[in-house]
């Protein structure tokens, strides 16, 4: 069965003649009977709206091994939960709100309001931006698509901004999270001199893109250099995240978490640990376990795991020069 306000609209929107509150309303009853698994009548509708709507049967976008988008984005099953990530508490509690929002969509489309869907990530690379952002996936139970640049990006005049619009054109009729990870690569402020006139076309584009996507799809983006996204773009965003580098009290939350999870004696306290890595990504952090596993491994049967540690201590620290507290 449809939902209540979906319903509404689509009589409101044939009614009063509105072609795009129209359009909007049957991508979002798509994208409500994908989530169902009621795949037969989501491609019947997706038909129709190829056949009556803005798009020809012949572009409608696909993901398939031969699909229009197969080379522009990867769909991952998400398995990152933001309960286990260590975050700012603002950064946890916003999330969580925008999450409940998208469960609670209907009774906030009955008081004529709408989840927030768009999320804007900043910060140093390796502090949890898409980690967070899969984590959103997960909470929201939908698929995680992630854009791939490497399709995306085109050196033909103008390929760069129809490729988007195919991108987007597949995730309007789906419920999802779509992650722009290193957004300032086509995020661009219009106004650098040192621009081509493509990149900035190419940002209106996804501006228009972004402003026209349903509420059902949640588009996260992610940046290392805030300050070369163009103005426009930060006003698209309704959240706006700073993920700050690790402190030395969750970098040692770190270690209690990840630690308490395999089955190696370190050794050491967490404590100690965070005070001689203090500084480090949780990227880098995550490597850093990774590689005293790996030596544990290939030392067994009988390897010293206390001496692995404090041998991969003394390399790392002085790769990284990091500055250590008694």
């Amino acid at each position: 069965m449809a939902r209540s306000d979906l319903l509404l609209s689509l009589v409101k929107a044939g009614t009063s003649g509105d072609q795009m509150l129209f359009r909007k309303v049957v991508e979002s009853l798509i994208a409500d009977e994908r989530a169902k698994k009621h795949d037969v009548l989501a491609e019947r509708l997706a038909d129709e709206l190829s056949q009556n709507g803005r798009l020809s049967p012949a572009n409608r976008p696909t993901i398939s091994n031969s699909g229009t988008v197969h080379d522009l984005c990867v769909e991952i099953v998400p398995s990152r939960n933001i309960d286990d990530l260590i975050l700012p508490c603002v950064v946890v509690e916003t999330c969580r709100e925008l999450i409940e929002e998208h469960h609670r969509a209907e009774l906030l489309r009955s008081y004529g309001l709408r989840p927030r869907n768009r999320v804007l990530l900043a910060g140093a690379p390796g502090n949890g931006k898409t980690s967070l952002a899969e984590g959103i996936a997960q909470g929201l139970m939908v698929p995680f698509v992630v854009a791939r640049y490497d399709g995306l990006i085109a050196s033909y005049l103008g390929e760069t901004a129809s490729r988007l619009r195919r991108l987007f054109d597949y995730v309007r009729t789906r419920g999802c999270v779509l992650f722009f990870d290193e957004f300032d690569t086509i995020g661009k402020e219009r106004g650098d001199k040192h621009e081509t006139g493509e990149i900035k076309r190419v940002v209106s584009s996804l501006l228009l893109q972004v402003d026209d996507l349903p509420s059902h799809v949640v588009v996260v983006t992610a940046t290392n250099h805030p300050e070369l996204l163009d103005r426009a773009v930060w006003r698209r965003f309704q959240v706006r995240l700073e993920l700050p580098p690790p402190t030395r009290d969750q970098t040692c939350e770190f270690f209690e978490k990840t630690v308490g999870r395999i089955d190696i004696p370190f050794g050491f306290a967490a404590r100690t640990l965070a005070n001689k890595l203090h500084g480090l990504s949780y990227s880098e952090l995550e490597d850093f376990v990774a590689d005293v596993a790996r030596r544990y491994v290939l030392a067994l049967p009988g390897g010293d795991s206390k001496k692995i540690v404090a041998e991969r201590l003394a390399q790392w620290q002085k790769r990284f020069s990091l500055q250590t507290t008694k």
